[in-house]
C-alpha cells in the first residue's frame, strides 16, 4: 500500500457499509491478524460446517444450501491444507479468508453462512477447539517425560545418594526416590491440563456478537457435533470469557517451573563438582573455544524457557484485567501468548524426555560424596529408640558433630567411648548406625525412601501413568 491518505482495507472485509472512506494505511497493519490466527483454519472450518447444519435445522438454509456450503468448506480446507500462502493473502483474519475462499467455491451462497453469527462467538469457538486439542497433545508429551522419569528411577533403585535441603546434604536417599520426586508434580500438571479441557469444553457459538442468536439454532446439537460437553449460559459472558485461556497459560507456566527444577538438578548433578549424573552426548554441547567443555545446554535452555512461559501468563492477565463487559478488540492479543506457550512446550517436552531417557547415574562419584554426617538424624533416632526425648537427642548429636569437626575426626571414626562420654544412652552398637543401606531402609513409611516404599511408589506411578495414557481422567482408584 502506498500514499498518505485513507485507502481501502482488505477487499473482503466483513464490515464497512457505514463507513464513507477506507481505512487509513497506518491502521491497516495494526488491524490485521491473519499472520497469527491463520493456524485456526481447521477449527474455523469445523465450526462453520457445524454452523451451516445448525442454520439448516433452524430453517434458515435449505438442505441443498447446507450441503453446498459444507461441500464448499471441504474444498476450502483442501486448498488451505495444500501449501496455501497465508502471507500473500489480503484478508483481515482467518474468518474473512475462509469466507472469501468459500465465495470462490460456491459464489453468493457463501454470504448466507454468517447469518446469526458474529466473529465474536466464532473466534471464541475456534480458539476453544484449538485449545482442547492442544491440551491433549501436551498431555501426550508429558506422559513421555513421566515414562522417562520412571525408567530413570528404575536405574537408580540400588543407588544411595545424598538428599539435599538448602543445597546442603541432609539424609541419604535412593536415586530412584530422587528421580521420582518430579514425577508427581508433572502428574499434577497433567491433571491441570485435563481441567483446562473441561473448562474450555463449553460452547460459545450461538451467542452472536453479545445478545444471542435470533434464529432457533439448536446449540446443544452444535455442542455435540463439535465435541463440547455444555453450552454457555450468558451470551455477553460467552464472547469475552478467556478464563480457560488463563488456566492453560497457568498450567503451561507451572509445567515450565517444574521442568526448570528438573533442569537445575541436572545442571548441578552433572557438573564436575558433583558428577552424580551424566547426560548423553546427544543432549550436551561443546564450547567454541574450550575443547574440553561439555555443557548441559538442554537443561539451561529449559530453565530459560520457564521465564518465557511465565511472561505469557502475565501478558494475558494484564490484557484482561481492565476490560469492560463484552467483547473488546484487546482480546485479539490473547492468541500470541497461548500459541507461544503451547509451541514452546511442544518443543521442550520431547527434548526433556530424551535427556532424562539418556541420563545415567555415576555410582562411584555418588558414593564418594556421601558424608557420614548424613547419618546424624539416624544417630538422634538411635537415642530416641532408647527413651531419650528427641529435643535432647538433637542437642546431643549436635554436640558430637561439633566435636567431630573440631577434632577433624569423621563421626563414624569417633570411638563408641566418646559417644558414651556425651550421653550414657549410647552403647557399643552405636557405630552400626553408619550403614547407608540400613539408613535408607529405615524410612519405610508410605512415600519414604526405603526400597520397599520406593517399589510401592513406582508401582503406583506405573498404574497412574497407564491410566493417563489410556485417557482416564479419574485415577483415585489407581493410586489405591
Amino acid at each position: 500500500m502506498t500514499g498518505d491518505g485513507p485507502t481501502e482495507g482488505p477487499s473482503n472485509s466483513l464490515w464497512g457499509g457505514r463507513f464513507e472512506g477506507g481505512m487509513d494505511p497506518r491502521m491497516v497493519p495494526l488491524n490485521l491478524s491473519l499472520d497469527v490466527d491463520h493456524r485456526l483454519w481447521p477449527e474455523d472450518i469445523r465450526g462453520s460446517k457445524a454452523w451451516a447444519a445448525a442454520l439448516g435445522g433452524a430453517g434458515v438454509l435449505t438442505e441443498e444450501e447446507v450441503a453446498s456450503i459444507r461441500s464448499g468448506l471441504d474444498a476450502v480446507a483442501a486448498r488451505l491444507a495444500d501449501g496455501f500462502d497465508f502471507r500473500g493473502a489480503p484478508d483481515e483474519d482467518i474468518h474473512s479468508l475462509v469466507e472469501r475462499l468459500l465465495g470462490e467455491e460456491i459464489e453468493s451462497l457463501a454470504g448466507k453462512l454468517h447469518t446469526g453469527r458474529s466473529r465474536n462467538d466464532q473466534v471464541a469457538t475456534d480458539l476453544r477447539l484449538w485449545g482442547m486439542d492442544a491440551c491433549r497433545a501436551l498431555i501426550a508429551r508429558l506422559t513421555e517425560v513421566l515414562g522417562a522419569l520412571l525408567r530413570l528411577a528404575d536405574r537408580g533403585r540400588n543407588v544411595v545418594m545424598p538428599g539435599y535441603t538448602h543445597l546442603q546434604q541432609g539424609q541419604p536417599i535412593l536415586g530412584a526416590h530422587w528421580a521420582l520426586s518430579p514425577f508427581w508434580p508433572l502428574l499434577r500438571d497433567v491433571e491441570a491440563l485435563e481441567r483446562v479441557i473441561e473448562s474450555a469444553g463449553v460452547l460459545p457459538l450461538g451467542s452472536g456478537a453479545l445478545a444471542g442468536c435470533p434464529f432457533p439454532v439448536d446449540r446443544e446439537a452444535l455442542a455435540a457435533e463439535l465435541g463440547f460437553h455444555a453450552v454457555t449460559e450468558n451470551s455477553l459472558d460467552a464472547i469475552s470469557d478467556r478464563d480457560w485461556v488463563l488456566d492453560l497459560l497457568y498450567a503451561g507456566m507451572r509445567i515450565g517451573l517444574h521442568l526448570s527444577r528438573i533442569a537445575e538438578d541436572l545442571v548441578l548433578f552433572g557438573s564436575r563438582e558433583f558428577g552424580f549424573v551424566r547426560l548423553s552426548d546427544g543432549f550436551s554441547t561443546g564450547s567454541s573455544l574450550m575443547p574440553q567443555k561439555r555443557n548441559p545446554d538442554l537443561a539451561e535452555l529449559t530453565r530459560g524457557k520457564s521465564g518465557r512461559l511465565t511472561g505469557n501468563l502475565v501478558t494475558l492477565a494484564t490484557i484482561l484485567k481492565g476490560l469492560p463487559t463484552g467483547y473488546n478488540r484487546d482480546l485479539q492479543e490473547d492468541k500470541p501468548p497461548v500459541f507461544d506457550t503451547v509451541d514452546t512446550l511442544r518443543t521442550l517436552l520431547p527434548a526433556v524426555a530424551g535427556a532424562i531417557e539418556g541420563a545415567e547415574f555415576v555410582p562411584e562419584r555418588i558414593r564418594a560424596a556421601l558424608d557420614p554426617q548424613l547419618l546424624a538424624t539416624d544417630l538422634a533416632d538411635y537415642l530416641v529408640k532408647r527413651g531419650v526425648p528427641f529435643r535432647e537427642s538433637h542437642e546431643v548429636i549436635g554436640t558430637l558433630v561439633r566435636i567431630s569437626e573440631v577434632e577433624r575426626i569423621p563421626l563414624h571414626e569417633l570411638p563408641a567411648e566418646r559417644y558414651r562420654e556425651v550421653h550414657p544412652a549410647f552403647e557399643a552398637d552405636v557405630l552400626e548406625v553408619f550403614d547407608w543401606e540400613r539408613s535408607v531402609a529405615s524410612r519405610k513409611s508410605r512415600g519414604g525412601t526405603a526400597p520397599n516404599s520406593v517399589e510401592a511408589q513406582m508401582e503406583r506411578a506405573r498404574k497412574v501413568l497407564a491410566a493417563v495414557q489410556g485417557g482416564a481422567t479419574e485415577r483415585d482408584a489407581s493410586l489405591g
